[in-house]
C-alpha cells in the first residue's frame, strides 16, 4: 500500500484499539501479552528505554520477572541520558543536571502500551517508559513529554494527528569494528551502483531486507515497504499511517533492528544526514489533522486548500525556521540542504513538488502533507513536537500563507534554510515563537545541546581539510 492507501484506512489507538478516523497501525505487544510470555518462559528480559535527546533508546535490561512485578513503580536512570551528546559526554550548564547537581537519577515510569516484542533478540521485549522527577512531575525537556505536549495542544483544538514516517539510511560493507580500525576512511557501500526502485538486488541484500520485513512485523512495527534508494548503499523504509506517539515509539526499535540484523551480516548501518558530501538521507514525516468529522485535510485537486490545510502550511513555513535545531540537531545536518538534491534549501511548500520543505500530496482522504525538513540524524520525538507546535501556530496565530512554489523550489524567492548549525540557533535562542510554543526552559535545554555540537564541531580536523592543506596551502 502506498501513503496515501493507507492513509484513508480506520485507525488503532497506540494499544490497537480503533477510537476514531485517520489513523492505522499494528498493535504492540501490550502488557497481558508480556505476562503471559514471562509466565510460559518465552519472555526472559525486558528492555527498558527511555528516548534520549538524538532519539536513540537508553535504559536497562531487566529480568522480566522481576519487571512484571513492579511494572506500576518506577525504575530509576541518570539523568544525563537527558543532557548528553553523541558520545555520551557529561555535559554541565544544564538546568536539569550537571556537576553542580551531582548527576542524581530521575524517574523512569514504563508506558505500558508501548510494550513490543523484539524477534531479533531471543526472549526479549522492550518497553518506552516516560522521565519523572522524584515529586512526580515529568521532564519537561525528555522528548516523549515534549511531543505529548504539542499533541494535547492539538487536541484542545479538537485535532488529532496521523503520522507515517518515511526513514532513510546508508548500509555500508564491513562491521562497525571494521571501519573503525580503517580510520573511516575509504568505506564501501553494500552495494556500488544507483538501485532506486530496483528489484533485483544483491543475495546478501536480498537476506538482508526479507529477515528485516519479517522481523519488524514480528515486532510489530508496520512497515509498508523497503526500497533501494538512489545513492550506493542507501535504503529507505516506510512505515503505515498511525497514531503520533506510536509511530515515533516504532522508530528507535526499527533502528534497534536494523542495526542488529546488519551487523549479524557484516554490514553498517549510517543514520547520518549527510554520510557523504552530495548523498542526503531523509527522515520525512507525512501527516494530517483528524477530527470527528474525518481528515481535516480532505481536498480534490483543482479546489481550493482545506482552511485547516492552509493554517497548517502557514504555520509550518513560518515556525519551523525557529525550531531547526530540534529537527536539524547536529553540524552535518546542515550538508544535506544542498540545492537539486531533494533535501529542501529554502522554506517552500508546493503541490507535489519533492524540492520543497513541505509538500501537499494525495487526494480525498488520503491527502496530506509530507515534511522534508528532517534528516536521517533526526529525533522523531523532537521533529514530530516541533511540526506540531508550528501547526499549531498557524491554527491559532494566524501567519500569512505564501503562494505555493511553482516549478523549480530551489531558485524560488524564499526564504533560505539555515547554512549551519550556528545560524539555526541564531534563530532558535530567543526566538518568540520557540519560547511561546516549547517554555524558556526547553528552549534553553536545547540550545545548550546545539551549543556543545557545535564547540565539539570547531576543535575537529576533518580528512577534507587535511587533503586541502596538505601540500596546497
Amino acid at each position: 500500500m502506498t501513503h496515501d492507501e493507507q492513509h484513508q484506512e480506520q485507525p488503532e489507538e497506540h494499544g490497537g484499539k480503533r477510537t476514531g478516523p485517520g489513523l492505522r497501525t499494528s498493535a504492540p505487544a501490550g502488557p497481558d501479552r508480556l505476562t503471559e510470555g514471562v509466565q510460559s518462559g518465552e519472555i526472559s528480559r525486558v528492555f527498558l528505554a527511555v528516548p534520549d535527546m538524538q532519539g536513540r533508546l537508553k535504559g536497562k535490561i531487566l529480568d522480566a520477572p522481576v519487571f512484571v512485578e513492579r511494572m506500576r513503580s518506577e525504575a530509576e536512570m541518570c539523568a544525563y541520558i537527558l543532557a548528553t551528546d553523541l558520545d555520551m559526554t557529561p555535559l554541565g550548564d544544564f538546568d536539569l543536571t550537571g556537576w553542580a547537581q551531582g548527576y542524581g537519577d530521575l524517574g523512569v515510569k514504563a508506558d505500558p502500551r508501548s510494550l513490543r516484542m523484539l524477534p531479533h533478540q531471543a526472549g526479549a521485549a522492550l518497553v518506552v517508559g516516560d522521565a519523572f522527577h522524584h515529586d512526580g512531575t515529568p521532564v519537561e525537556v525528555a522528548p516523549r513529554h515534549m511531543l505529548r505536549t504539542q499533541l494535547e495542544r492539538l487536541s484542545d483544538l479538537g485535532y488529532h494527528v496521523a503520522v507515517g514516517v518515511e526513514s532513510e539510511f546508508l548500509l555500508l560493507a564491513g562491521t562497525p569494528e571494521d571501519a573503525r580500525d580503517a580510520g573511516y576512511r575509504d568505506l564501501r557501500p553494500a552495494w556500488p551502483h544507483n538501485l532506486d526502485y530496483a528489484l533485483g538486488h544483491p543475495p546478501k541484500t536480498a537476506d538482508f531486507f526479507r529477515d528485516l520485513h519479517d522481523t519488524l512485523h514480528r515486532a510489530s512495527i508496520p512497515v509498508e515497504a523497503i526500497k533501494t534508494e538512489g545513492a550506493p548503499g542507501q535504503v529507505e523504509v516506510t512505515f503505515a499511517y498511525g497514531e503520533a506517539m506510536a509511530a515515533c515509539d516504532a522508530h528507535p526499535a526499527f533502528r534497534l533492528i536494523v542495526d542488529d540484523l546488519a551487523q549479524r551480516r557484516g554490514m553498517t548501518p549510517v543514520w547520518m544526514a549527510a554520510p557523504y558530501a552530495g548523498i542526503g538521507s531523509g527522515l520525512h514525516l507525512h501527516l494530517s489533522l483528524w477530527s470527528n468529522n474525518g481528515n481535516a485535510f480532505t481536498y480534490h485537486r483543482h479546489q481550493d486548500l482545506p482552511p485547516a490545510m492552509e493554517r497548517a502550511i502557514a504555520g509550518l513555513i513560518s515556525a519551523m525556521p525557529h525550531l531547526a535545531p530540534l529537527y536539524a540537531p547536529t553540524p552535518n545536518s546542515y550538508k544535506r540542504y544542498r540545492p537539486h538534491s531533494f533535501a529542501p534549501a529554502r522554506h517552500t511548500w508546493g503541490f507535489d513538488n519533492r524540492g520543497c520543505a513541505v509538500r501537499v500530496t494525495g487526494i480525498g482522504e488520503g491527502a496530506h502533507l509530507e515534511v522534508r525538513w528532517p534528516g536521517a540524524d533526526a529525533n522523531p520525538y523532537l521533529t514530530l513536537a516541533a511540526v506540531c507546535a508550528a501547526i499549531v501556530h498557524g491554527l491559532q496565530d494566524d501567519p500569512e500563507l505564501p503562494e505555493p512554489c511553482v516549478g523549480d523550489p530551489y531558485t524560488a524567492l524564499a526564504v533560505p534554510v539555515p547554512a549551519d548549525l550556528t545560524e539555526a540557533l541564531a534563530h532558535f535562542n530567543g526566538s518568540k515563537i520557540a519560547e511561546g510554543a516549547l517554555g524558556e526552559s526547553v528552549v534553553r535545554h536545547y540550545t545548550r545541546a546545539a551549543r556543545a555540537e557545535i564547540a565539539w564541531q570547531r576543535t575537529q580536523v576533518t580528512d577534507a581539510e587535511r587533503e586541502r592543506g596538505i601540500g596546497r596551502a
